[in-house]
């Protein structure tokens, strides 16, 4: 896999968005069945910049030399909805770090809901699956109005399980496997952790033919530049003819070309697209992440324009995780993950559960993608757990260890034994 291209799919993928369902298509899909709402626009705008500043934290964080891919769509929506459960300060930090100043919780739950149906069935030529749920531990209460507005705004499945039952994790797990047709199998470990009393997950999956597929009999073996200028050699695609793109960004002329390439390859029906970035010198990728703005973001997206062009494109697979508390704490939402009563300030999610007592444990995020000649897979599950901070120890008795059958009221030992191997007789 080479080390630069996964950082700029990443980026791109900012900018996926997908339909579902499948059916005949008249034409390019060259606008929206109905105009955004002003709390939609805002939302989608807020989200963008979440999503530049979520990208550009986990890059700073990870490996310089390491593939990058996230779902920002998905972190976001599942924060979306742990969001309604945060009080006080906890909400503060979390409404900053989600861009959602300004905004009512109302606005931003029937914005929500506005996005999540306009995406679903945009495009009649994309496959693509928006799903959210929660997951509770039964015997464990919770505010009934959190849970009732993440069914009506986010359409979350949501329902209470035995978390101690060698079929919760599977259960969960299944869910998420369903939802993102086998891509990530698995968000929750089993079995569940004792602590754990909710999760909340989203899940996306999207899978769009490009409008101008590559030609598999061209895909040939070529050389890739890696960002210390050595090379690799990858699978690469080719386009058969000239083909209509979108490009902008210098355009590399002549040997003496230097700047950033700008490509728009669309899917489907035309509404949705993968855009790539490709800064002139390899090394330029770690600046260019570093720097990036939701306004430099726009004004590349803003310069794209028709052209017909020979395109050769890196053929991949990418699977990736990765644990998202540090890179949320570094955006300001530290306080979400510190528990009570460690600090005077620690999380408050009063309004998902009347007692101060939750807090983020984790936020795990993974994601799949599968570039090749006839289009794009991929998908994203997240998953916020939440415990309790007077959670009870977990206490496993896994090594050799000394017991005794005792008469408690006048002390009188019974029996003495030492265990050293539980399987043996």
């Amino acid at each position: 896999m080479n080390r630069r291209f996964g950082p700029l799919v990443t980026a791109a993928a900012v900018a996926l968005a997908a339909g579902c369902s499948e059916g005949p298509i008249t034409g390019p899909i060259t606008h929206l069945p109905r105009e955004l709402t002003a709390s939609e626009t805002h939302l989608v705008a807020t989200s963008n910049d979440f999503a530049v500043r979520l990208f550009r934290e986990i890059a700073r964080q990870e490996n310089p030399g390491s593939n990058l891919f996230v779902s920002p769509l998905s972190v976001g929506m599942a924060l979306g909805m742990t969001y309604n459960g945060a009080a006080g300060t906890t909400a503060q930090a979390m409404q900053g770090t989600l861009g959602f100043a300004g905004m009512s919780l109302e606005e931003i739950n029937r914005s929500y809901r506005g996005v999540i149906d306009l995406l679903r069935g945009l495009d009649p030529r994309v496959d693509f699956t928006l799903a959210n749920s929660i997951w509770y531990r039964q015997g464990f209460s919770f505010e009934q109005p959190f849970l009732d507005t993440s069914r009506v705004y986010f359409d979350a499945v949501v329902r209470g399980l035995d978390f101690a039952s060698p079929d919760a994790a599977p259960t969960i797990n299944g869910w998420v496997n369903d939802q993102t047709h086998g891509k990530i199998t698995s968000i929750v470990p089993d079995p569940i952790p004792s602590d754990i009393v909710m999760y909340l997950i989203n899940a996306v999956y999207f899978k769009g033919d490009w409008v101008v597929q590559f030609d598999k009999s061209r895909t040939a073996p070529a050389p890739f530049t890696l960002a210390d200028q050595s090379t690799t050699t990858v699978p690469m695609m080719s386009f058969r003819a000239p083909a209509e793109v979108r490009a902008g960004g210098e355009l590399f002329p002549g040997l003496g070309g230097s700047g950033t390439l700008l490509l728009d390859l669309r899917y489907g029906g035309g509404a949705y697209s993968m855009t790539i970035v490709m800064p002139r010198d390899p090394a330029a990728m770690d600046s260019l992440v570093a720097g990036l703005t939701l306004q430099q973001w726009d004004a590349w997206v803003a310069s794209l324009d028709s052209t017909k062009a020979f395109v050769s494109l890196p053929k991949f697979k990418l699977e990736y995780k990765l644990k998202l508390n540090s890179v949320l704490a570094a955006m300001g939402m530290g306080v979400a993950f510190t528990p009570c009563p460690a600090v005077p300030d620690c999380a408050d999610f009063t309004r998902m559960r009347s007692v101060r007592d939750l807090f983020i444990s984790e936020v795990m995020h993974k994601t799949y993608v599968n570039v090749n000649e006839e289009g794009t897979e991929a998908a994203a599950a997240t998953s916020v757990g939440m415990a309790p901070a007077s959670a009870p120890p977990s206490l496993v008795i896994e090594r050799p260890f000394l017991f005794a059958i005792r008469e408690r009221l006048s002390g009188a030992i019974l029996f003495m034994g030492r265990i050293m191997n539980p399987a043996a007789t």
